[in-house]
């Protein structure tokens, strides 16, 4: 098969296609024809080894993925070869197969195509699980997602709007919330324009009730600092870069609440939440509910859309298809 490997960590460009011994299935495990696989800036970290958890090379990057299962080992019950399906894992989704655990797979709705399946995962998992999960949000709250314009930025101001809570969407620039103003927010607020704190106080009538920060840096303070007294401020991911010191005498003071969102160990920790995150995310794609795929790359094109994220020049989801799959 066909994949894209990383032999050293570094930029995007480090990263090359070429063939590879196709994956066997073991027991309890599927071998997954892949159609489409999504690009999330943890790919990006990852190549660099500037991740949480660090992936020995040479590996396959990727961990969001589609496709058609093409064959099963021992033991595995759940699917059968041409079932279509969507899925995650560490690494492994840009190539032609992959081999995962069943436990990591479920079928991919009637309502999305290859693109939008693969696309739709991760970041809408988080999102939710950001949202209400760890954010405990409420219709008519005011929720605040930074970085509106990325992958979980896109899913989150989506489900927020469709659970009914009031979303201010803010990004670096107005070019980049235009992009995203289909998507129900609210209000927008330019941070790299606008004072942050000072407009999200304006728009929230004295300040926000839950705050989604996939972005880190400079901005988590001031947003954090516009919640109103009781506020939740959720920490996804670090787009960044660099990962925030908060004063916590802010917390003290009013109230606050600091959770993280950490998908990998989410099932350990909080055995029930899956189950009803997947319960609500089906009724909303059943209604219409479709991830923003702005870009979609040929394999041959790994590192340039790997760049497209490390450049935060991407908007939505970036989108890898096989075969012509998109």
């Amino acid at each position: 098969m066909r994949a894209a490997r990383c032999d050293r960590y570094g930029s995007p460009d480090v990263v090359t296609v070429r063939d590879v011994p196709d994956p066997i299935p073991g027991p309890g495990e599927v071998l997954v024809e892949i159609r489409a696989a999504a690009v999330n800036f943890p790919d990006v970290l990852t190549v660099a080894d500037k991740y949480q958890v660090s992936v020995p090379t040479p590996f396959t990057p990727g961990s969001e993925f589609a496709g058609v299962v093409r064959s099963v080992g021992a033991d595995v019950r759940s699917v059968a070869p041409g079932d279509a399906v969507m899925g995650s894992a560490m690494t492994g989704a840009f190539a032609e197969l992959i081999c995962v655990p069943a436990g990591v797979l479920s079928p991919k709705p009637d309502g999305l195509d290859w693109a939008s399946a693969a696309a739709f995962r991760v970041t809408y998992t988080t999102a939710y699980h950001a949202l209400v999960t760890f954010g405990g949000m409420r219709a008519d709250d005011w929720v605040v997602v930074l970085g509106a314009a990325g992958g979980v930025g896109t899913a989150a101001i989506d489900v927020a709007s469709r659970l009914g809570a009031r979303v201010i969407a803010c990004a670096s620039s107005e070019e980049r919330l235009a992009a995203v103003s289909t998507l129900g927010a609210d209000a927008g607020v330019s941070y790299d324009s606008e004072d942050l704190k000072t407009r999200i106080k304006e728009i929230a009538g004295g300040g926000a009730q839950v705050v989604i920060d996939p972005v880190g840096g400079a901005y988590a303070e001031p947003a954090l600092r516009a919640l109103a007294p009781g506020g939740t401020f959720v920490t996804v991911g670090y787009a960044t870069g660099k990962i925030p010191r908060i004063p916590l005498n802010l917390v003290l003071l009013k109230d606050l609440t600091i959770r993280g969102v950490e998908l990998r160990t989410l099932a350990q920790r909080h055995p029930d939440a899956p189950a009803r995150a997947q319960q609500v995310l089906a009724a909303l794609v059943s209604e219409g509910m479709t991830p923003l795929v702005s870009q979609v790359f040929g394999l041959d094109d790994v590192a340039r859309a790997l760049t497209s994220l490390n450049d935060r020049t991407a908007v939505g989801k970036v989108v890898i298809a096989l075969d012509g799959a998109c």
